[in-house]
């Protein structure tokens, strides 16, 4: 396990490299694309919620937290991108680490048990999305899945939603209670916000 090319963009861990996976069987965002995600929510950054819905190394949710989100959220079910995802938390000072948490399995599953803990403490977050490429064998129908999960998130649990897909895939305007506000795309990748 070595660090790779990610590194967090901005905030007080601005710089610093992620550990990869050794056969990488995660798709890092492309910094270009995380990078401008955080340009744009700037202001709304400090004190939120992250939800990273496809763990991986943490890239998303581990930016947010250098840049004083309260808390970050992450789901991965592969046990060997786990263990970088927790290598990459414990790099953090004890303050942040404790600011993450991880549940291991089914991202679509595993989601109820945070929006459960949101509902609880009152809270919303922000969601991201970015599910193996519909390309990938297996994965042939992600897409649809995301979607049907968005219709059945509860809208006071939720901030905002950003999903990064393939550029040749097109979101509905609607998903549910949500309204597409806008895809930047960034080359083969592109993301999509709703609110």
């Amino acid at each position: 396990m070595e660090k790779g090319n990610i590194r967090i963009i901005g905030g007080k861990y601005r710089g610093k490299k992620l550990y990869m996976n050794e056969k990488e069987t995660t798709r890092s965002t492309k910094q270009i694309l995380k990078e401008s995600i955080f340009n744009s929510l700037q202001w709304e950054i400090p004190d939120s919620i992250w939800v990273e819905m496809f763990g991986g190394v943490g890239s998303i949710g581990l930016e947010a937290v250098s840049r004083d989100a309260k808390k970050a959220y992450f789901i991965e079910k592969d046990a060997n991108a786990l263990k970088v995802l927790q290598k990459n938390i414990n790099s953090l000072k004890d303050e942040d680490t404790q600011k993450c948490e991880i549940f291991f399995g089914d991202a679509f599953e595993r989601v109820w048990d945070i929006i459960d803990e949101l509902q609880r403490n009152k809270e919303k977050a922000f969601f991201y999305f970015d599910p193996p490429f519909a390309i990938r064998e297996g994965f042939e129908d992600i897409y649809e899945k995301t979607q049907k999960l968005i219709k059945q998130m509860p809208k006071i649990n939720v901030e905002k939603i950003l999903i990064e897909h393939q550029s040749n895939y097109k979101f509905p305007e609607i998903l549910g209670k949500y309204k597409k506000t806008k895809t930047k795309k960034f080359g083969k990748s592109s993301v999509t916000f709703y609110e």
